[in-house]
């Protein structure tokens, strides 16, 4: 009697084995999901990478390009080429002595003359992080959970 009643309750080999084929390829397409998701976020993270260096050299390149013409306009206004663009337009250098000097009514020469601050280029270097991300998990249940209940516990007395 025993030996039919586990009989009756075994499977056939022939379920048993496809039974087992299912699992496998049901760990099969586990294992490939799970490396086509990886496949997906290392591409994703290698074309950002790429993208970065570009974006760094591009920057290099255009911070080149200001040193050159910096370079050039320093040149440019040079005493030797400013005193040369003088004398080919026309203009003589004079002697204090001889020259004419004309009095403007209105002009005061003793008023201050105001000038904007020298440009300087500063870029900040301070992180941009939401002050949400700066407290710890303990931070957090402390003052959600234990202030929580204080707090309950001192309106439940009143």
């Amino acid at each position: 009697m025993k030996k039919r009643f586990l009989q009756a309750y075994k499977q056939a080999p022939w379920r048993i084995q496809i039974q087992w084929i299912g699992l496998f390829l049901l760990g099969l397409v586990l294992a490939a999901s799970i490396a086509g998701l990886y496949l997906n976020i290392s591409g994703q993270a290698a074309t950002t990478g790429r993208r970065i260096q570009n974006l760094e050299y591009e920057i290099g390149e255009i911070q080149n390009e200001i040193a050159d013409l910096t370079t050039n306009l320093a040149k440019e206004q040079s005493v030797e080429k400013m005193k040369a663009r003088a004398e080919e337009m026309g203009f003589k250098l004079r002697d204090p002595s001889t020259a004419v000097y004309l009095e403007i009514p209105g002009f005061n020469p003793a008023d201050s003359l105001v000038l904007a601050p020298p440009r300087v280029n500063v870029l900040s270097e301070s992180p941009s992080i939401r002050s949400s991300y700066r407290s710890s998990l303990w931070d957090w249940f402390v003052q959600k959970i234990w202030m929580s209940a204080s707090g309950s516990a001192t309106e439940g007395g009143n």
